[in-house]
């Protein structure tokens, strides 16, 4: 199967976000299919939206079969042109465990520290993330706040760009900007 990631366009809008509801609503309820659909469409309405580190990975008929999006991120007003947020990731259920997360979000690295980003922060299961290079945020400085409500601390991880990418970069995780997180 030829696949290839391609920044978003127009005509990829409706199909990624229908391919992360139904990926969200497989894995965990249909609530959070549609939690997790509102939070890509009030990224992509937000300034911090980046059209072209929202990736989709698409198959030879042009389906979206793979989705990341990378969005501006800050820590208490600071770092918004240093930090990106990781989320959401999502593979067609039936093509996961064949590397499409892992190539997309690794293009997204790529993408990302040529655009002269410095760090990635993501929240969701340390398994999932390891293996790119994320480690536990609070070991750098950075702590979610109480409303985010996290399982536990090491589900908020953090992963440097460039050498040194984090140096100074310390504070609080909020969703604050997002309605549909609070």
């Amino acid at each position: 199967m030829k696949r290839t990631i391609k920044s978003m366009e127009d005509k990829y809008l409706l199909p990624s976000l229908e391919l992360v509801e139904a990926v969200f609503t497989d894995h965990e309820n249909a609530r959070e299919g549609r939690l997790v659909r509102s939070l890509v469409e009030e990224i992509r309405s937000k300034r911090f939206y980046l059209p072209e580190l929202e990736l989709v990975m698409v198959d030879e008929n042009d389906a979206v079969i793979g989705y990341v999006n990378f969005a501006r991120f800050h820590l208490e007003g600071k770092y918004e042109n240093e930090l990106l947020l990781l989320s959401p990731v999502g593979v067609k259920t039936e093509l996961q465990r064949q590397h499409i997360s892992k190539e997309l979000i690794e293009y997204g690295f790529d993408r990302a520290r040529a655009l002269g980003y410095k760090a990635v922060i993501v929240e969701g299961n340390p398994m999932n993330y390891r293996s790119r290079g994320f480690t536990t945020s609070a070991d750098y400085g950075i702590t979610a706040h109480e409303s985010v409500g996290l399982p536990a601390p090491e589900c908020l991880m953090v992963k440097e760009l460039v050498p040194g990418g984090l140096t100074g970069i310390k504070g609080v995780v909020s969703y604050a900007d997002y309605e549909c997180l609070r």
